[in-house]
């Protein structure tokens, strides 16, 4: 048995046992089980706050995706994680504490609060849209990552059937609190993989100098922006400033904390330790680029270095970026499983549900959503880049968020439905009509349509949205309990 095998089955059982573990934390926890197992009580320290995020942030794109571009666009392609990064320092600074006095459970749930049930509704769509088709994406990775460094044990698809597998089995078993636990592994293990991996990569090339010295000529390798050109690189700001701000999977994360002060905290440590991963893995790249120059498939970019390297780095480096896959697909998943649940079952199913029903819905619903993601994987492959500009109909939710927080007088019950609707439109016209496109990036558009609509709605519109937050009594807003609930009485959030 080789020893890449062993540390990945060594590894692979860590996290069970602590996914099982989890288990006694769901039910000795005070509050509502359910509330234990998709908001882990809403009890979350920062510490497990900050792996949640920068689990989240650091996957298969972060990783293999990003040594991909770095080879031939140079340490610009960094820029996917530090734009991660900037965004989860935004979200800290801007919305993490608000979004922890608030009892909802969801980004639509605020939705239809602020704008009605048609608004809640197509808010659910585009928020499954975005997170199963990122999802897909990390079964994919996966399956790439473990048949490219033990091709003797995987083919691709039992790479992914093996990702799969465990994402779905830490989800299930643990829900959000395993989320939480069996992140502090992953992270651990992708930076250390990282770090390490990238020495000895560099050790066995010569040196950073022999490095520079055998790369193509010409190229934009140093230069932090213009292999992916200034446009690009602000569009991923944008980009990931909007998605972080509310995206389900990152919301649930302020939803989750202990407190506001934690939400706050955690948010802005994350940010900062996810801004270099990118740049690390970048380096990969321009190694791959100086070292084996001319590869067909950009891809295999960093798997040819990991081949070169010693059996326990390379088993170490293997762990790593499976665990990134891990991180980043659990907690998608638990943000997909929570919209599910109170969002389209509990408004289907409007009696109410027993405490223990509702657990095993919940946990049918995560297995539901897994397998839906894995067939999307499956079939659809060859176009899963093309959904994952779905980010950008997050547009919309940030702009009625931020808004109704810093500027509710300006919101009016009438903008909700059509931005929403309008931002699916255009990801819709940009992906499968071209020619119609206007501009370098789909979020451009998006931030313009977006926002003309907003101005629109707050010059003539009359009817003023529902508030997330009571204007005059915002500062005494009360937290809640384990259970979801006030702790203190006074006007409700919702």
């Amino acid at each position: 048995m080789s020893m890449q095998l062993v540390i990945l089955i060594c590894y692979v059982a860590a996290l069970l046992g602590i996914s099982w573990w989890s288990t006694r934390l769901i039910k000795s926890s005070r509050g509502n089980r359910t509330l234990n197992y998709l908001l882990a009580g809403r009890n979350m320290p920062a510490i497990l706050i900050v792996v949640m995020l920068v689990g989240l942030a650091v996957g298969g794109a972060s990783t293999v995706g990003v040594a991909e571009r770095a080879y031939t666009q140079g340490m610009s392609a960094g820029w996917y994680n530090a734009a991660w990064g900037l965004g989860g320092i935004f979200v800290g600074l801007a919305v993490a504490g608000h979004f922890r006095k608030m009892t909802v459970k969801t980004v639509p749930e605020m939705m239809g609060i602020m704008f009605g049930p048609s608004t809640r509704l197509i808010s659910v769509f585009c928020q499954l849209l975005v997170m199963i088709s990122i999802t897909a994406l990390q079964y994919v990775a996966g399956g790439a990552i473990l048949t490219a460094l033990l091709p003797d044990v995987f083919t691709f698809n039992q790479g992914m059937m093996a990702s799969a597998l465990i994402f779905i089995t830490i989800t299930v078993v643990g829900g959000y609190w395993a989320s939480g636990l069996t992140n502090i592994i992953n992270i651990v293990a992708i930076y250390i993989g990282i770090v390490v991996a990238l020495w000895q990569t560099l050790k066995q090339a010569g040196g950073f100098d022999a490095v520079l010295k055998d790369l193509p000529v010409g190229g934009p390798w140093l230069d932090p922006v213009s292999g992916l050109g200034l446009a690009t690189v602000v569009a991923f700001v944008v980009v990931m400033v909007t998605m972080a701000v509310s995206t389900q999977a990152v919301a649930q994360i302020s939803f989750a904390s202990k407190n506001e002060k934690t939400a706050r905290n955690g948010f802005l440590v994350g940010g900062v330790l996810i801004l270099p991963a990118g740049f690390l893995c970048a380096m990969f790249g321009i190694v791959a680029a100086s070292k084996f120059p001319g590869l067909e498939n950009a891809s295999m970019a960093l798997p040819v270095l990991v081949a070169q390297l010693s059996p326990a780095v390379g088993g170490l480096f293997l762990a790593s970026l499976w665990a990134a896959d891990i991180s980043t697909a659990v907690g998608l998943l638990m943000g997909c499983s929570t919209l599910v649940l109170e969002d389209v079952i509990k408004k289907i199913y409007v009696k109410p549900i027993s405490p223990h029903r509702e657990m095993l819905v919940s946990r049918l619903v995560v297995l539901l959503v897994s397998l839906m993601s894995f067939g999307l994987a499956l079939t659809v492959v060859g176009i899963l880049k093309t959904i994952t500009t779905a980010l950008a109909v997050t547009t919309s939710f940030t702009l009625l968020i931020i808004a109704s927080v810093y500027f509710p007088r300006l919101v009016k019950k009438a903008a909700g439905f059509w931005i929403v609707l309008a931002s699916l439109a255009l990801w819709i016209i940009w992906t499968y009509f071209p020619s119609l496109r206007v501009g370098p990036e789909l979020i451009y558009m998006e931030w313009l349509v977006c926002g003309g609509i907003f101005v629109f709605c707050a010059i003539f519109a009359k009817k003023p949205a529902g508030r997330l937050i009571p204007e005059k009594a915002e500062a005494a807003v009360p937290q809640t309990d384990a259970a979801g609930q006030p702790e203190i009485k006074g006007a409700s959030v919702i």
